[in-house]
């Protein structure tokens, strides 16, 4: 009887999960899936970034992952090294600190001119416009675009220290909410309504660029080809884009 109510007892507790792999098959195993992943955020950097630098920080992530993984919590591995692995590579770029000073301060420039001139004009911005407004040739304009092909719509790893731009204003009200869940909750569904209405009124190339580029994750050559635009003049659009939706965005937060 004693073996039975053993054996009962057994049966009720949770089973056990398996030892993770060694090292070596814990790289082998991820690696597609490192690769994947700086693919995917080297397609929003500079072209001095390397694909290779991001792998060797998203398989020191792994390892990390590995070294850190705690199964009582209730969460997957692969889960919790995905985490560690993007959060790996993000490390790495902030340490680079690959988006100057300057070139952050010249980025929230243009965000705050076409944020300025949409809220005159009633429209989006055409280009003569903003650089007549920034007073540089339409050239020079799209010159500067080209440099921030790789700036994205909201990003929290942003520094703080630039003191104005979306992204500051967004991690302080984050900040303010950090310890209310709803709060934060309702924040960022918030955010993805202003977001998608800000969206949907681009101009309309602007709007398809946008869709193809980060809901059909097509390429920006594959897109120009769409278009019948090179590559360059797609990543100039797609930073036009993105400054208008910062700016839209910022222009809702600080109402």
């Amino acid at each position: 009887m004693g073996r039975n109510i053993a054996l009962q007892t057994a049966e009720r507790l949770p089973a056990k999960p398996p030892p993770l792999p060694d090292r070596e098959t814990l790289v082998t195993d991820f690696l597609p899936g490192i690769r994947y992943h700086a693919s995917v955020l080297k397609l929003r950097l500079p072209q001095s970034i390397e694909t290779d630098d991001l792998v060797s920080s998203g398989i020191l992530g792994l390892l990390d992952a590995a070294d850190k993984f705690d199964s009582s919590r209730g969460i997957k591995f692969k889960t919790y090294a995905e985490y560690r692995i993007r959060g790996a590579m993000l490390d790495y770029l902030r340490e680079m600190d690959w988006f100057s000073r300057a070139a952050r301060q010249n980025a929230n420039r243009l965000e705050n001119a076409y944020e300025q001139l949409e809220a005159s004009l009633a429209r989006p911005p055409r280009e003569e416009e903003v650089a007549r407004t920034l007073k540089i040739s339409v050239a020079e304009l799209r010159k500067q675009l080209a440099l921030y092909s790789g700036l994205s719509v909201l990003s929290l790893d942003e520094p703080l220290d630039e003191g104005n731009g979306t992204a500051t204003i967004v991690q302080r009200i984050l900040s303010d909410v950090a310890k209310d869940d709803v709060l934060q909750e309702g924040l960022l569904r918030d955010l993805k309504e202003v977001l998608a209405k800000a969206i949907d009124d681009l101009p309309e190339r602007e709007k398809q660029l946008i869709a193809l580029y980060y809901y059909e994750e097509l390429t920006m050559k594959e897109i120009g080809a769409i278009f019948g635009l090179g590559e360059p003049r797609i990543c100039q659009l797609h930073a036009q884009a993105v400054l208008r939706l910062r700016g839209k965005l910022q222009s809702q937060l600080e109402r």
